[in-house]
C-alpha cells in the first residue's frame, strides 16, 4: 500500500497523519491536510504499538491478581525478623 506523504506543517517538513492519529486533540490542520504538531513522522510513534502522543488512545493495562499462601507469607515475614 502506497502513502502518499505531505510534507509541509509551516515549511517544517511534518509528515501527513495516519489512520490511527485520526481522534487525536495534537492534530492540526493546513490547507486541508492533517498533521500532528507534537511529532514530524506519526507513522514511526506507531510502528511499536501505540503512540505515546495519543490523546484518543490509552494502553491496555492488565491487573493479575496473586493469591498468597498465608502460611509460607508468614514464615517469609518470620525468617526476616530474625536477620
Amino acid at each position: 500500500m502506497q502513502k502518499q506523504v505531505v510534507k509541509s506543517y509551516s515549511e517544517r517538513n511534518f509528515e501527513s497523519v495516519i489512520d490511527k492519529c485520526a481522534g487525536c486533540e495534537r492534530i492540526v490542520e493546513e490547507s486541508g491536510v492533517q498533521f500532528c504538531k507534537t511529532y514530524m513522522q506519526p507513522e514511526a510513534k506507531w510502528r511499536n504499538g501505540i503512540c505515546n502522543f495519543a490523546t484518543h488512545a490509552k494502553p491496555e493495562i492488565s491487573v493479575v491478581t496473586v493469591r498468597v499462601n498465608p502460611l509460607k507469607a508468614a514464615k517469609r515475614a518470620s525468617a526476616k525478623g530474625k536477620k
